[in-house]
């Protein structure tokens, strides 16, 4: 028997918790800001970053976004099997993002495919974009929130190579893609990579790449030193903060990989801005919940 208030309960927090992803970065992307601005040798460039936490600072006293362009809100879920509300998961995120969208208030994005409506509270065909990973034996759901503004989804490309190519076409096409298109993401950037054998999987991995915790690496030691070499090749480019020259262009390289076909190579890049909005939430079916990236914050 479905429970209405525990139901009602799920959106409220939902909805409280987008609206936190919108005016506050996580904990991981602000240390890793302020890192790059104790690093900085260039005046400009801090003054940049200055002006970034000045800018958040502002965001959390006048409780407002942190960005104007909010982006198209991306839902990943690891939901357990035994979650009591399983099935009416997803009518509650799209409420979640109706009242979310008032709330915040955030800005209207959903534009309808063909028809070129903006639907006016970022819903729609298929928007909030859900992705769902179902977990056995577990009564609890793991949903990571990400807001994909139209700076950061810019640079977004995806190719298949021929094998030949190997890893060298790999870094070759993130370095193509990152000069062509970096500086228009707002840097410095977290740069998601993904590796497979077709060009969707391959894209989905690069932006569940950009969802790792800053600082994390590639379980094979292989593809965590080709993020290494990733990360300081992009910091050479010298883009800096908001793409005015500096000491960094990156604040990461992050690859997630799947085994491909013998005969080819797929890879992908998404990208996330300085001002990275992603946070993750855990929620129990009591509806007792823990805010994982954003410490110290109730709703």
């Amino acid at each position: 028997m479905i429970n209405n208030e525990q139901i009602q309960a799920l959106t409220d927090i939902l909805s409280k918790f987008t609206s936190v992803i919108g005016k506050r970065l996580p904990d991981d992307v602000t240390d890793k800001l302020k890192e790059l601005r104790d690093k900085e040798e260039n005046y400009l460039s801090k003054v940049v970053y200055n002006s970034m936490f000045e800018n958040l600072e502002q965001a959390i006293k006048l409780d407002r976004p942190a960005c104007q362009d909010t982006g198209v809100i991306n839902y990943f879920l690891k939901a357990g099997s035994n979650f009591p509300y399983l099935a009416q998961l997803k009518d509650v995120l799209v409420e979640a993002v109706k009242i979310a969208t008032i709330d915040s208030p955030l800005r209207h994005n959903a534009v309808q495919i063909f028809d070129e409506v903006n639907t006016g509270n970022n819903t729609g065909e298929r928007a909030p974009f859900i992705h769902w990973e179902i977990v056995d034996d577990s009564d609890g759901i793991e949903v990571e929130v990400y807001m994909a503004g139209g700076g950061c989804s810019l640079p977004g490309r995806a190719i298949t190579l021929m094998p030949s190519a190997g890893y060298e076409g790999v870094v070759k096409y993130v370095f193509d893609t990152m000069v062509d298109w970096g500086i228009n993401a707002c840097p410095p950037l977290l740069v998601g990579v993904g590796i497979a054998g077709s060009v969707e999987n391959a894209a989905l991995l690069s932006k569940k790449a950009i969802l790792r915790p800053i600082g994390t690496s590639h379980p094979n030691p292989k593809g965590a030193e080709v993020e290494r070499v990733l990360e300081k090749g992009l910091n050479e480019l010298g883009l800096g903060p908001q793409g005015l020259s500096g000491n960094f262009s990156v604040m990461g390289v992050h690859i997630e990989s799947a085994a491909r076909h013998p005969s080819t190579i797929s890879v992908a890049i998404n990208v996330g801005c300085w001002a990275h909005r992603r946070g993750t939430i855990r929620i129990k079916g009591d509806m007792s919940y823990e805010i994982i990236s954003h410490k110290g914050i109730t709703l």
